[in-house]
């Protein structure tokens, strides 16, 4: 008898879980792109299941023009550790995260550059990228992946994703979905070589 009731209060709670789960699904905010945003941790901008670069491997190498009108090669950066960030203006967990990167760029871009590529191509236009990142001030470099060629490369799923490259050009950490914390920077630029 008791075996039947603890299957029974099992069951429910799976069913509860499960009905909660297809109902926040369902009410999470769709943006101007069609894409769906889910403020837990990430913006979903793709299907899941892809998995990104594995450390170890060298870190591959885009093209863009910035923000400001000036063209910038990855490549240019060997030699130098980078903080490689994905990011959208409509992507709320993504404007969480950027006045955090703000601060540990100010703090420490004699050691380490920040790069936010704007995915431009996911993006309401680049004038929402450009508003936005007057409005705040930010001052690190944002190059603009108008065509996702970059996103495609780094297999960005979710924003804001951030990869770690380290002087020899290669990805040195597991890449990171969600915002990042300013403690978690830290740790990471500690572990880059």
């Amino acid at each position: 008898m008791i075996k039947k009731i603890l299957g029974i209060v099992v069951l429910v709670t799976l069913s509860f879980i499960v009905i909660v789960g297809l109902v926040d699904n369902n009410t999470n905010k769709t943006s101007g792109s069609g894409t769906t945003e889910n403020n837990a941790e990430g913006a979903g901008i793709v299907a899941p299941g892809q998995t990104g670069i594995k450390p170890g491997k060298m870190a591959p190498d885009f093209e863009l023009q910035t923000l400001s009108g000036d063209t910038f090669k990855l490549s240019d950066l060997r030699g130098k550790k980078v903080i490689l960030n994905f990011w959208a203006s409509w992507c709320n967990p993504c404007k969480e995260e950027m006045p955090v990167m703000q601060k540990f760029y100010e703090a420490h871009k004699d050691e380490v550059e920040v790069i936010a590529v704007n995915l431009t191509g996911n993006e309401v236009g680049v004038k929402a990228a450009r508003d936005y990142i007057n409005k705040h001030n930010y001052t690190y470099t944002i190059p603009l992946d108008k065509d996702l060629d970059a996103r495609e490369k780094y297999d960005v799923s979710i924003i804001p994703t951030t990869y770690f490259i380290g002087t020899d050009g290669k990805i040195q950490q597991p890449h990171k979905s969600g915002p990042m914390t300013y403690e978690y920077m830290t740790k990471m630029l500690d572990k880059l070589k």
